[in-house]
């Protein structure tokens, strides 16, 4: 039997697996800031012709993801202290929101979940898997806010990490994590109390306590 599937179909196939995995490198800090990347690199890594790899950082650029210089040059991006200062101010805004639209939904199968995960994050911390850190304490997250139901609103988020993940993987080799985050144990203190003050405090803290040390 003959293959329906069109060349430009094969194509843009090829394009959304290589995006999808160039953003994870990135969000999850396996990329370092100002790392260069070149299409022919990309295209032999993930065993694709030189166009998908090419839309596909187009993509990640438009995202903040990646930086395209006037030559040509791809890297990774490399922010500044006022860059870093001003993605803290987002996440302070937007997450502390996303969690108190979250906790009329926080049952108790999501605190159980959650207090997994937390324990998948202390894991990473005992082994020292910078980027197994990065991806549970980000999946940690995800779960909460994805119950506020707020899909714009998480998506603006995850914008801000996927411009962060470069910086978070510098950020853990400086602060030498020897637990799972302090601020986790208080936001799941306040997801069984139901109290929303106390639930916005310990995500805006979580969230922007060490890139405040990076920005300041």
């Amino acid at each position: 039997m003959l293959s329906t599937t069109k060349p430009s179909d094969q194509l843009t196939s090829a394009h959304e697996r290589v995006y999808r995995a160039l953003r994870s490198q990135i969000m999850y800090g396996q990329l370092a800031p100002a790392q260069a990347l070149t299409l022919r690199g990309i295209g032999e890594v993930h065993g694709v012709s030189m166009t998908p790899a090419r839309e596909a950082v187009r993509r990640l650029v438009a995202e903040g993801a990646l930086t395209l210089s006037s030559s040509g040059r791809v890297t990774t991006p490399a922010l500044s202290h006022d860059r870093i200062e001003e993605l803290a101010a987002l996440r302070a805004l937007l997450e502390p929101e996303l969690s108190s639209r979250a906790l009329p939904r926080a049952h108790l199968a999501l605190i159980d979940r959650l207090q997994t995960i937390n324990g998948a994050i202390a894991e990473a911390v005992v082994k020292q898997d910078a980027v197994g850190y990065i991806r549970t304490n980000l999946e940690f997250h995800r779960t909460l806010y994805l119950r506020a139901q707020a899909p714009a609103m998480l998506a603006m988020v995850e914008t801000v990490w996927l411009q962060l993940g470069p910086t978070m993987r510098a950020l853990y080799g400086r602060l030498r994590q020897t637990d799972a985050p302090h601020n986790h144990r208080l936001i799941l203190a306040a997801l069984r109390a139901g109290d929303e003050p106390g639930l916005r405090l310990a995500i805006r803290t979580d969230v922007t306590q060490g890139l405040r040390l990076l920005a300041g």
